[in-house]
């Protein structure tokens, strides 16, 4: 096997390891939120996730992995939009730390790439309740839960890459 394919076989792998880590993360911990969605952990992995395999294959995995997650769990009206909305923030998470120019993924870029993920989150979150329920005010009602996510996920996040660069990135 030549280089290259090693670097696709390993990239692959990694992909679907963090898809099931993603989904994995999502059901781990569910906290109901006043628009019938819940807080969970997997945008620690989401952002991850984008970090280690960049914006392309990082999107791949976290949009299917939040996808699975919410069709298990019996959310399965958020599956679409869950596949889009986390597909967006680890491509934008994946693309402000590839702009960084450093493979270390230095921390001011981490929080950078972490916080712009996460606005994207919030947002599209907000739009698609605002569109289900016909109401920008009933969607606002999950703004500070997804925020809260957002917070945890962005924290959890930059704090643990920089043990997983050692174990995963070369």
């Amino acid at each position: 096997m030549n280089t290259n394919s090693k670097d696709k076989l390993r990239v692959l792998t990694l992909a679907a390891l963090f898809t099931a880590m993603t989904t994995v993360a999502t059901l781990l911990i569910q906290i109901p939120t006043p628009t019938k969605g819940y807080v969970n952990l997997g945008d620690a992995i989401v952002n991850l996730g984008a970090w280690v395999l960049g914006p392309v294959y990082g999107a791949a995995a976290a949009g299917i992995g939040s996808a699975i997650a919410d069709i298990v769990s019996g959310y399965v009206i958020y599956a679409p939009v869950t596949l889009i909305v986390k597909a967006a923030m680890a491509a934008v998470s994946g693309i402000v730390i590839r702009s960084a120019g450093k493979s270390a993924a230095p921390l001011p870029a981490r929080i950078a790439a972490a916080a712009s993920a996460e606005v994207i989150m919030i947002v599209g979150y907000a739009l698609f309740e605002a569109l289900l329920y016909h109401s920008f005010s009933a969607a606002m009602l999950g703004v500070p839960a997804n925020a809260v996510q957002g917070a945890l996920g962005a924290a959890v996040s930059v704090a643990v890459y920089s043990l997983l660069r050692k174990r995963v990135i070369h």
